[in-house]
């Protein structure tokens, strides 16, 4: 017996040591950074899916074809090789490259829809042949309708349409950099990611018309040429002239363009000046569409003939005292041509209402202190709307079928984590890629009528074998003393809680988005990871301001950006100073774009707290700020000066005690680099020393490899001051 014992001993003890090695692996930024080299060996095991009607397909990059969601097993239809040996000679010896965006759009035929960058085709993967091809110009956009075959596409600034039969027509003659057609507009705001919508039969194609001559040029500058050059981007800034927007239909079979009778408006008066969320009705007739007044705070659904452009009805009004932002188009209900789902905050969360096309509401489809954050699409069958919403927890995505009829609502999920799911054709299955904080990818397929499910995949953890972090999440109080706020922290792995650490608050705050998520380690940045790895704790809050808690949470900054999130970050910092582990005498902020200007503001208004700070691509002074954004959440520079005063950071340069690293992109068009450079100039005259870097060529985010070059800066920059080397 003790024979066996000491050699059962042996066994746990050389065990032990094999884990320990095996575990004992320290990241790198090319593996841990989206623009490594080394990138996707630290990801997740993925699946590449999608729906031929209610059938699964798997799509790889040479194949793709049928998986059975109860057993894994997948049957190839097509591979790449065999579809290019069928090319005809007039794709002049162009072949097809990547299968993963094949996709199946006639439910009753086995057509995959194959795309390159010079032409499109169908193939049918039962007969083996392809049935249809069309030739693409090189285009800015595209948009496709399954039903005419018509491809709708920008080329030379000019929108064109090239029908089944492969004639194309050009639609425009005046299309410039100032008048743009067929591409997003009102800056992508409003939900808007797209400039042109077919209607459903695919006779006519609705689009976008921008006119942005009177909108002021910011002279961005090309030092690629030999010569720099002068590349002007169209910027129209908070109080300034904007551009004009108008909304074109043109009809396949008259061959002829029509203009929506859209109200005209003048700078600053109360009509309507942007057109958002545009849908067509089931019968091809109607075009409906959110349109907002310039304070954005006055928000109309209307409808219009689409074959004489005339104003039919205003179907809703929502006004608020401070802002209304439709981001979803409504949705027709496929059973019934008469009823739509619409969205609105109206009651404080965002939630689904029925309506009928007179404008008249029929029901409430959800509500509660929760928000519905993605609308799914329909289970036909059952006449149920499939959705995720945070009902369980405020940092989760779960799903829900909502019965039409009574808004009973039944959980498809698990009731954890963070659920990001596609419906079949018919709704009656998805598929659901989840995540939970411990749990880095799971593939399940759902039944939507009894929540029954299988598991497609369970990934391995591809962090196994290195020393990984300690991940944590828990709340604390606001500034208000009564809102839970999320935090997430990151501590080393071998973390000692008599220890003191050097502390980097990771800080956005702004609207629209949230850092604290029950998905994979709480939705940890991966450079956390990295600084965890170099012996930081990292400290992340979801300030009031950030989405997801509802309407009066997220407009709680309403015309004082910066200011309640500040108070809020600063309810961290007393946190944080209750943790014996935290030193408080090395605590850094870093923070990009919203978090840059959330950055720098704390360190300016708070210049004895925080040693050292990096800002990234930081707002200075929201004057500079585009129109759409900056006007929704602070007015115009003219109706509120006092708040455009409060929240710069021009007058408080002289502020600056710690060390201060400011990065932007040369070519950045979303927070120009007129921010940083006056920042600069007023802590020249302040006689205050940060410190500044800029990426050539690169715009808002900084793209491949230049992005593992950035969060090297970045570390570096704590390693040499917050850590006390320098």
């Amino acid at each position: 017996m003790k024979i066996k014992k000491i050699a059962l001993f042996g066994i746990v003890m050389l065990f032990s040591i094999m884990t320990c090695t095996a575990q004992d692996k320290l990241f790198t930024l090319e593996e841990l950074n989206f623009g490594g080299k080394n990138y996707r060996s630290l990801l997740p095991q993925n699946m590449w899916l999608t729906w031929w009607g209610d059938q699964l397909m798997y799509q790889d990059a040479e194949e793709g074809g049928t998986i059975d969601p109860k057993t894994g097993k997948k049957q190839r239809c097509f591979t790449l090789e065999q579809v290019n040996q069928l090319l005809p000679a007039e794709v002049n010896g162009k072949k097809l490259h990547s299968a993963f965006s094949a996709t199946y759009p006639y439910p009753e035929n086995p057509l995959v829809l194959l795309t390159s960058s010079s032409f499109q085709l169908l193939y049918h993967f039962k007969d083996k042949k392809i049935t249809w091809l069309q030739m693409k110009d090189q285009a800015d956009v595209t948009e496709w309708n399954k039903t005419s075959k018509a491809l709708a596409y920008v080329k030379d600034h000019q929108l064109w349409i090239c029908d089944a039969q492969g004639e194309n027509a050009q639609l425009t003659t005046d299309g410039s950099r100032e008048i743009v057609y067929g591409q997003a507009v009102h800056r992508n705001e409003f939900g808007i990611t797209g400039g042109l919508f077919w209607s459903p039969d695919g006779q006519r194609l609705a689009f976008y018309r921008m006119d942005q001559s009177m909108v002021t040029d910011y002279p961005q500058v090309n030092i690629y040429t030999h010569s720099a050059t002068y590349e002007p981007d169209k910027y129209p800034m908070a109080g300034e002239t904007s551009h004009q927007v108008t909304v074109g239909v043109y009809d396949l079979l008259t061959k002829k363009i029509i203009y929506l009778n859209t109200p005209v408006a003048t700078e600053f008066t109360d009509a309507p000046v942007y057109f958002t969320n545009i849908t067509w009705s089931p019968d091809n007739k109607t075009i409906y569409m959110f349109e907002l007044n310039r304070s954005q705070n006055d928000c109309r659904l209307v409808s219009y003939d689409a074959e004489t452009g005339e104003r039919k009805a205003e179907l809703y009004r929502e006004t608020s005292d401070k802002y209304v932002e439709p981001m979803e188009p409504i949705t027709f209900l496929p059973w019934d041509s008469n009823l739509f789902v619409m969205q609105s905050q109206r009651d404080g969360y965002n939630h689904l209402y029925l309506y009928n096309t007179q404008g008249q509401l029929v029901r409430q489809l959800t509500k509660g202190a929760f928000v519905v954050q993605a609308f799914l699409g329909f289970n036909h069958k059952d006449k149920s709307v499939i959705i995720v919403s945070n009902e369980v927890s405020p940092i989760q995505r779960n799903l829900y079928a909502v019965q039409v009829k009574n808004g009973k609502r039944t959980r498809l999920d698990n009731g954890r984590g963070s659920h990001h799911a596609t419906l079949s054709a018919t709704g009656q299955w998805l598929y659901d890629r989840y995540s939970e904080p411990s749990v880095p990818r799971n593939i399940d397929v759902v039944n939507t009528s009894n929540s029954h499910s299988y598991r497609l995949l369970t990934a391995d953890d591809p962090w196994e074998d290195y020393q990984q972090p300690v991940f944590e999440c828990g709340t604390i109080k606001a500034a208000d003393g009564i809102t839970d706020l999320y935090y997430r922290m990151v501590k080393p792995h071998d973390f000692d809680a008599s220890k003191k650490y050097p502390t980097i608050i990771y800080v956005y705050g702004g609207p629209h988005a949230h850092n604290v998520e029950a998905s994979w380690h709480y939705m940890s940045r991966s450079w956390e990871t990295y600084m965890a790895q170099k012996g930081y704790v990292l400290f992340i809050l979801d300030n009031r301001g950030s989405e997801n808690r509802g309407r009066d949470f997220e407009q709680a900054t309403f015309h004082q950006l910066g200011q309640v999130e500040m108070q809020d970050q600063m309810k961290g910092v007393e946190f944080l100073q209750t943790l014996p582990y935290v030193d408080m005498n090395r605590l850094g902020v870093h923070g990009w774009s919203f978090g840059g200007f959330m950055t720098i503001s704390l360190m300016l208004n708070y210049p004895d707290v925080f040693k050292v700070g990096v800002a990234g691509g930081p707002v200075i002074d929201w004057k500079w700020y585009e129109v759409m954004y900056g006007e929704r959440y602070m007015g115009t520079p003219q109706n509120n000066a006092e708040g455009y005063e409060k929240i710069s950071l021009i007058n408080k340069a002289g502020n600056l005690k710690g060390k201060l690293q400011i990065i932007t992109g040369y070519n950045d068009n979303t927070v120009v680099p007129q921010h940083c450079l006056s920042f600069l100039d007023a802590c020249i005259k302040a006689g205050t020393q940060p410190d500044f870097f800029a990426y050539p060529g690169e715009e808002h985010n900084m793209r491949g490899h230049a992005s593992v070059h950035l969060h090297e800066r970045i570390t570096q920059y704590f390693e040499d001051y917050l850590k006390g080397k320098k």
